[in-house]
């Protein structure tokens, strides 16, 4: 297993809701901060969402009001909770994680919206 696993991924209509979750293996420690990043065809990786350890959230302007991250108490696992998607959101979505300088990847989960 690697250090972050992702799931939640698929097809969905325009309009309709997908939650992702990644969990971080206990094999490499606390993290203080975990995002999602997505990454479409042709297209750089692009940061969605992010959270730190007090809470604190951030989020790209083309999901904002859309989006939602959220983690347990332990930040063992994240969430991205969206809603009300658009083609445009597809892209394979990408779990990070950091801590101290060091940052681990997800091996990403595939993000469709289509009709």
């Amino acid at each position: 297993q690697g250090p972050l696993v992702e799931s939640g991924g698929g097809l969905v209509q325009p309009g309709g809701s997908l939650k992702l979750s990644c969990t971080r293996s206990p094999n490499i420690g606390a993290m203080s901060a975990m995002a999602w990043y997505r990454q479409a065809p042709g297209q750089e990786r692009e940061l969605v969402a992010s959270i730190v350890g007090g809470g604190i959230t951030n989020y790209a302007d083309s999901v904002k009001g859309r989006f939602t991250i959220s983690r347990d108490k332990s930040m063992n696992t994240v969430y991205l909770q969206m809603n009300s998607l658009k083609p445009e959101d597809t892209a394979v979505y990408y779990c990070y994680a950091g801590h101290s300088g060091r940052g681990f990847w997800g091996p990403g989960t595939q993000v469709t919206v289509s009709s």
